[in-house]
């Protein structure tokens, strides 16, 4: 299975969150997971929609984890982000499935169980697992430090 870049920004902006002691701010998240701010956007919609993150609006506003990092289970965060867990056209609802083995077949029955392991293993880490390591949160900080002293690009 091969995880969106949705769920995959998504875990990222909550590690961001959980290794920040304030508000994070949209336009540093985005820069620097380089990604644009219209996706952080969709993807923070998401995130708020299913208690993530708490967004605080205003000049000095941003966005901070809505609950412990201890209590943000990965596989909790890739079920409220990924629209689709069809691991085979047997898996899609409805639509023109031409085996005529789907309701009785061995192998839908084995995918299903291995989407199940996979959704349990990750339901075993927390993003406070991801972010518990002091040498990641080092590494973090230089890069969030690099980005604020860096020269501001002036738009003309």
């Amino acid at each position: 299975m091969r995880l969106t870049k949705q769920s995959n920004y998504a875990i990222r902006i909550l590690m961001y969150c959980a290794s920040n002691d304030g508000l994070s701010r949209i336009g540093e998240i985005a820069s620097f997971y380089d990604i644009s701010e219209t996706f952080l956007f969709k993807i923070l919609q998401i995130l708020n929609h299913s208690g993530f993150v708490q967004t605080v609006r205003g000049r000095h506003g941003g966005i901070k984890l809505k609950r412990p990092a201890a209590d943000i289970k990965l596989g909790e965060v890739v079920r409220a982000t990924e629209d689709n867990f069809a691991l085979a056209e047997c898996f899609e609802g409805g639509g023109d499935i031409s085996c005529p083995l789907t309701g009785t077949c061995g192998l839908n029955h084995a995918l299903h169980r291995a989407l199940d392991a996979f959704l349990s293993v990750l339901d075993e880490y927390t993003i406070e697992d991801l972010t518990d390591n002091r040498r990641n949160i080092n590494v973090l900080l230089q890069f969030e430090n690099a980005i604020r002293d860096a020269p501001k690009k002036v738009q003309a």
